[in-house]
């Protein structure tokens, strides 16, 4: 059996490797700019301090994400006025609880320690995800292609964001993305993003029963189902060839008194939830149902908290899903009536890894109307 919480809290940590806080970017409609001053206050053998700041250009900011890579294996070691995570050599410094909001044109500081030389300087920084030029701009960062280079410990060099926090969230261009971790005995997991919808996680988890994470992307519509005419997504992943996991769709109805799920592939020790089980497990209230563009397998059944409806077919790493046909399939054989659809998101849901693992989501859209 599986059980999933929504992530609506987040952890907050004072430790240098732990997350904290809620990471949230500026809608896409927002100006966005910025300057960083990166200036190095002392020097010892073996280490260094340093001085940040960050000058806010373009509409006034709730909260901040500044990430920046090392080139010579700097470390940082401690740090003050900022929560700070490194993964390799990506940096990730977000705001504390008491200095996220930056007025236009407004600055704010943070400072840290760190190991080994302080030279050369980082020059490249991202805040939000934009790119700081000095100049003022749209909030629509570039969506890379995959890169070439081979990543480092599973994380692509390009990554404009790198967090390990258990309930790490950044939001892109109209798209959230969760690293959300949960569920007894949960190891280790790096979320990394290029864009909202070019990302990809690092996973570590132990092959013990229960689901330990479901890493996401998506977005809110809060729309009822009537109310609307299309709902359409394509994706595109890469998974490992080992573990227990499902690459599935997560949508939401009725403050979360419906739950949807739409697995598009699925490996090793997991099942959707049933009405019914045989010995080979769960057992289909629809077999060989075609909608939405794909032929399914459909199962209902409730986790204790919500009524949960899953969509399972043979197993793909792309294509193209017509949500909006799935949905209304369920309102006309009674299944529920005119919902207001919440969340609609995408991810892996990880229940356990063959040692350390990376999924990938290449491509992903969401439009609706």
């Amino acid at each position: 059996m599986r059980r999933r919480t929504l992530a609506l809290s987040v952890a907050a940590a004072a430790a240098l490797t732990a997350s904290a806080g809620v990471i949230t970017a500026l809608p896409a409609s927002a100006a966005a700019g910025c300057r960083v001053a990166y200036t190095v206050s002392s020097q010892w053998p073996g280490g260094f301090g340093a001085n940040v700041t960050i000058t806010n250009l373009g509409d006034a900011l709730s909260s901040w994400t500044l990430a920046w890579s090392y080139s010579a294996g700097q470390t940082v070691t401690q740090a003050w006025n900022t929560n700070l995570t490194q993964s390799g050599s990506q940096v990730t410094a977000r705001n504390a609880g008491y200095n996220g909001s930056v007025a236009t044109n407004g600055t704010v500081s943070f400072g840290f320690n760190g190991s080994g030389n302080s030279t050369p300087v980082p020059t490249a920084f991202t805040l939000n995800g934009t790119a700081c030029t000095g100049s003022v701009g749209p909030t629509t960062p570039t969506s890379n292609p995959p890169s070439s280079q081979p990543p480092t410990n599973g994380v692509p060099s390009d990554a404009v964001w790198v967090d390990s926090g258990q309930w790490a969230n950044w939001t892109n261009n109209g798209y959230i993305l969760y690293n959300n971790i949960w569920g007894s005995g949960a190891g280790t997991q790096t979320i990394w993003a290029r864009s909202g919808t070019n990302w990809g996680v690092v996973a570590n988890h132990p092959r013990t029963s229960g689901v330990k994470s479901y890493p996401n992307t998506g977005k809110t519509l809060n729309r009822t189902l009537s109310s609307l005419n299309s709902l359409t997504s394509s994706f595109n992943v890469s998974v490992p060839a080992d573990g227990d996991y499902s690459t599935t769709y997560d949508i939401w109805a009725n403050n979360h008194a419906y739950e949807v799920m739409i697995w598009t592939n699925q490996r090793g020790a997991v099942g959707p939830i049933a009405e019914q089980y045989d010995a080979n497990g769960a057992v289909p209230n629809v077999r060989n149902l075609s909608v939405g563009g794909h032929t399914w397998n459909v199962y209902r059944g409730s986790n204790g908290a919500n009524a949960v409806f899953s969509f399972i077919r043979t197993n793909t790493n792309s294509g193209n899903i017509d949500i909006l046909s799935m949905l209304n399939w369920l309102r006309t054989n009674g299944w529920w009536g005119d919902v207001t659809v919440g969340e609609a998101q995408f991810g892996f849901e990880i229940s356990g890894t063959a040692g350390q693992s990376n999924f990938t989501v290449n491509n992903f859209s969401l439009n609706y109307s």
